[in-house]
C-alpha cells in the first residue's frame, strides 16, 4: 500500500460515493466537461483540495480535505449536482415526489460519506478509487481509465504507471 501522508490536509477529509438515480446511465463520463466545470464552480465559491477521484458512467468517488473549521459538504454536493444538472437536457424519468418539490431526477438524493480516520485509513480509499474502474470491469489497469486522479499521481511520482497489478490491490474492497 502507498503512503500518501504528504498530501494530506489541515481540516476534516471525507470520502464519498455520488450515484446518478438511473444506474443505466452514462451522463457522467458522456458530458464529464460538464461535471468539471461545476466542480470547479462550487470549489471557487466554497474550496476543497480533492484529494483523489474517479469518475465513472454512473457514479464517482472523491476524498476532499475541507477547510479548517468547515464541515458543510452537504451544500457543495447540493451546488455541484444543481450546477451539473441544469447543462443536461431534460428527459429523464422523475418521481411524483420530486415533481412535486419542483427537482430533477439525475441524481439520487442522499450520498454516501465516510470521514477519514487515520493516515491508513486514507492510503486504502484512495487506492480504492484509483482501482476502482478495474473492479468495475471498464478496464484492465488503472492507468487505462481518464477519468481519474490516478494520473496526477503517476505524473508526481507518488505511484508506477503499472500500479494495480499486484494481488493485494486487486483484492481491496471497502464495500
Amino acid at each position: 500500500m502507498t503512503d500518501y501522508r504528504r498530501y494530506r490536509r489541515k481540516g476534516g477529509t471525507y470520502f464519498f460515493t455520488v450515484n446518478l438515480a438511473e444506474r443505466k446511465q452514462k451522463l457522467l463520463t458522456e458530458h464529464i466537461d460538464t461535471l468539471r466545470e461545476a466542480f470547479r464552480t462550487v470549489k471557487n465559491a466554497h474550496p476543497i483540495v480533492i484529494e483523489a477521484a474517479v469518475v465513472l458512467p454512473e457514479h464517482l468517488h472523491t476524498i476532499w480535505t475541507l477547510p479548517e473549521g468547515d464541515d458543510d459538504f452537504s451544500l457543495r454536493w447540493r451546488q455541484i449536482k444543481s450546477a451539473f444538472s441544469r447543462e443536461i437536457e431534460k428527459g429523464e424519468r422523475i418521481s411524483k415526489s420530486r415533481q412535486r418539490r419542483h427537482e430533477r431526477g439525475l441524481w439520487q438524493r442522499r450520498f454516501w460519506e465516510h470521514l477519514i480516520r487515520d493516515e491508513n485509513d486514507l492510503n486504502q480509499h484512495i487506492d480504492y478509487i484509483h482501482f476502482n474502474p478495474v473492479k468495475h470491469g471498464y478496464v484492465q489497469s488503472a492507468a487505462d481509465w481518464p477519468f481519474s486522479s490516478f494520473h496526477r499521481y503517476v505524473r508526481l511520482g507518488i505511484l508506477p504507471a503499472d500500479w494495480g497489478a499486484s494481488i493485494e490491490v486487486c483484492n481491496l474492497d471497502l464495500d
